[in-house]
């Protein structure tokens, strides 16, 4: 089922939390290690340890933003459209990170539940690939936020 944001709020798939900072940072950190993790795979060839654990590390980085905002998920396709309408409508961040969680999540879904599904080597490295972007673009965001929540703090 695919959900629009306004539905993941009304079903309670996204939750007010108090915003948190550290919640914000562990929460890169995890995404971290989950990049490490995806690249051991990649290199003993478990190809879909590496897919699952790519996914998990756009996720949990994906997931910081929401933390630092004050939301909590309970489900991974409402971080996409969180993500989607707090930055990519106000050009914070391009639409083109979202539809690549989207695809990874997706990718991760058949890896998981699909019995005939076997990664790739192809796909493995383009999963690696596509977090250690995002990974990167997030942290860009996330440190644009902690400045600009810095700046109107010191405003204030």
């Amino acid at each position: 089922m695919a959900f629009s944001y306004k539905d993941c709020i009304k079903e309670g798939l996204l939750r007010k939390i108090p915003p948190s900072e550290d919640k914000a940072k562990s929460s890169l950190k995890k995404a971290e290690s989950w990049l490490e993790d995806a690249e051991k795979s990649l290199k003993g060839e478990a190809l879909n340890s590496s897919v699952l654990s790519s996914y998990m590390a756009m996720f949990h980085a994906a997931r910081s933003i929401l933390f630092f905002d004050g939301f909590r998920e309970k489900s991974h396709a409402c971080v996409a459209r969180y993500l989607e309408e707090k930055y990519v409508n106000i050009k914070k961040l391009e639409k083109k990170w979202v539809e690549v969680l989207d695809h990874q999540r997706e990718i991760r879904h058949e890896g998981q539940y699909d019995l005939s599904f076997f990664s790739t080597e192809k796909e493995a490295k383009e999963a690696l690939d596509s977090a250690k972007n995002f990974l990167e673009r997030i942290k860009q965001l996330l440190n644009l936020l902690i400045k600009e929540k810095g700046e109107k703090n010191s405003s204030s």
